[in-house]
C-alpha cells in the first residue's frame, strides 16, 4: 500500500524563499550596459527560459557587468524553481548549480540546488550542497526540514530529529515540522531496539524478536522482487531501500495505517511480520507488492494515480498469490464501480470492504492496460507522469497514436469490466 500523504513533500517552492520572484536589481544609473526592454516582460509573463537565453547572450558579451551577472543568477532560479515544480530534479539541479556559480554567497540557489538533488535521490551531494545554504545563510526552517529529509531516507533518524527540532523552534507553529517530529520520534523510539542487517539493495531493520534466518530471508526475496518488477518495468533503483519488519502493535503506533494494511511503502517498506518464521507465497507477495511501489516512484516522482500504483503493485503481487475477485464480480454485477478519478486519491481512510473493491478495481484497470497495450505503454505513462504531467496529458501523449484520452480509457476499461465480470 501508497502512502500518498507522505510522499507530497513540498518541493514545490514554498519552502524557497520569495526572494527570486521580487524585481531585479538593475545596479545603478551609471550602469554601462542596461538590460534588453523585453527581459522585464518575458520574466512577468513567465517565460524564464526565453529571459534566460536573452540574458545568457548579453551576459556573455558583458562578463564583467555585476548587475547583469545577478540577474542572470536570479533568473536561473527561476527555471529552477519551475524545474523542481515539475519534478525536473536533475535538470533544476544544473540550472540552480549556475546560478550558483554566478553568485556562490546566495544561500537560496545552494538550497534549491539540494532541493533537487535530494529530489533526485542524490542524498550525498544533497547533504552538502545544504549545509552549504546553511553556512552562508545559517540555520532556517527551509534548510532544517530538507537537512532532516536526507538525514531520514539514508536512515539516521537521529540527526533527522535534531534538524527538524531545530526547525520547529525557529517555527513553533510549523504543523508539517511538528508532525515530522512526532513520527520520527515515535520511530527512533522503536528503531533503538532494534537489529539491522542489508544486502547491496536493501537495509533491513526488524523487531529483536524476529528469527535472524527469516530476515535473512526476506532480503533474498527482495533481491528476487528487485530483478523481477526491474524486468517488467525496466527500471533498477540504485539507492538502497531502507526495510522495517514490525511487530502487528509497533506497525499500528509508527504508521496510524488502517486495519486491513498489510503494509505500507512511505519511502521506506514497512511490514507487520510479528510471529512469522518462514517465507510464505502470502509474505513473498506483499514483498512484490511493496517493492513495486519503490519502482513506480523512481519512474514517476511520486506524481501517479493511485489505481495506477497500486494495480501494478497488484500485478506483481498477483504473481505470488492469486488473490480472489469476487468482490469486483459483486461490485460490477451490482453497478457498485468507482469511477478512476475517485481512485486517483489515497485509499487510506476508505473502510475494509469499500477498500477491497478499489484494490480490484485497480488490478483490473492495469491487468486491461497491459493486456491491450503492453508493459512498454505502462512503462511510457510512467514516464510521463514523472515529468510532471497530469494524469489526462500523461494519458493523452502515451496513447496518442491510438487516438484516445483519459475519459475514453476509462470507457474501454468500463466495458472491459463488464464483459469480464459482469456475468452476462
Amino acid at each position: 500500500m501508497m502512502n500518498r500523504s507522505l510522499l507530497a513533500i513540498p518541493f514545490l517552492i514554498c519552502l524557497l524563499s520569495q526572494s527570486l520572484l521580487l524585481s531585479p536589481s538593475r545596479g545603478n544609473a551609471a550602469d554601462p550596459v542596461p538590460l534588453a526592454a523585453n527581459v522585464d516582460e518575458l520574466i512577468r509573463k513567465g517565460e524564464y527560459e526565453k529571459a534566460l537565453d536573452q540574458l545568457q547572450k548579453e551576459y556573455d558579451l558583458f562578463p564583467l557587468n555585476m548587475a547583469l551577472k545577478k540577474e542572470l543568477a536570479r533568473v536561473y532560479g527561476l527555471v529552477g524553481r519551475r524545474q523542481l515544480e515539475r519534478r525536473q530534479f536533475d535538470e533544476a539541479a544544473t540550472s540552480f548549480d549556475h546560478a550558483r556559480e554566478l553568485e556562490s554567497d546566495n544561500p537560496e540557489y545552494r538550497l534549491g540546488r539540494g532541493i533537487a538533488l535530494y529530489g533526485g535521490k542524490h542524498y550525498d551531494d544533497a547533504l552538502f550542497e545544504l549545509e552549504q545554504a546553511r553556512l552562508f545563510g545559517g540555520d532556517t526552517v527551509d534548510v532544517l526540514f530538507f537537512l532532516g529529509k536526507v538525514y531520514y531516507d539514508t536512515g539516521n533518524l537521529d540527526r533527522a530529529l535534531d534538524a527538524w527540532k531545530k526547525g520547529l523552534a525557529l517555527d513553533p507553529r510549523n504543523g508539517k515540522l511538528s508532525a515530522l517530529v512526532e513520527k520520527a520520534g515515535r520511530e527512533a523510539s522503536l528503531e533503538g531496539r532494534m537489529k539491522k542487517d542489508a544486502s547491496g539493495r536493501f537495509t533491513l531493520t526488524y523487531d529483536v524478536a524476529t528469527d535472524t534466518r527469516f530476515a535473512g530471508d526476506i532480503l533474498d526475496a527482495l533481491e528476487t522482487a528487485y530483478n523481477r518488477v526491474g524486468s517488467d518495468l525496466d527500471c533498477y533503483p540504485a539507492a538502497p531501500v531502507p526495510v522495517l519488519l514490525y511487530t502487528r502493535k509497533d506497525f499500528r503506533a509508527v504508521t496510524a495505517g488502517p486495519e486491513w494494511s498489510g503494509g505500507i511503502f512511505d519511502g521506506k517498506i514497512r511490514l507487520p511480520v510479528g510471529g512469522l518464521r518462514e517465507i510464505t507465497p502470502r509474505v513473498r507477495a506483499v514483498l512484490n507488492h511493496e517493492y513495486t511501489h519503490v519502482v513506480v516512484r523512481e519512474l514517476t516522482k511520486g506524481n501517479c494515480p493511485t489505481w495506477l500504483n497500486e494495480g501494478l503493485a497488484q500485478i506483481e503481487e498477483y504473481k505470488e498469490f492469486a488473490f480472489p475477485l469476487a468482490e469486483l464480480q459483486k461490485a460490477v454485477q451490482q453497478g457498485q464501480l468507482l469511477s478512476l478519478s475517485a481512485l486517483e486519491g489515497s485509499f487510506m481512510s476508505l473502510g475494509t470492504q469499500k477498500a477491497v473493491v478499489a484494490y480490484r478495481q485497480s488490478y483490473a484497470m492495469v491487468s486491461y492496460l497491459i493486456s491491450t497495450y503492453g508493459w512498454h505503454k505502462v512503462k511510457e505513462l510512467l514516464v510521463n507522469l514523472g515529468k510532471g504531467m497530469t494524469t489526462d496529458s500523461a494519458v493523452a501523449a502515451t496513447f496518442k497514436d491510438y487516438g484516445i484520452g483519459y475519459a475514453d480509457l476509462a470507457q474501454e476499461w468500463q466495458d472491459y469490466l463488464k464483459k469480464e465480470y459482469g456475468g452476462n
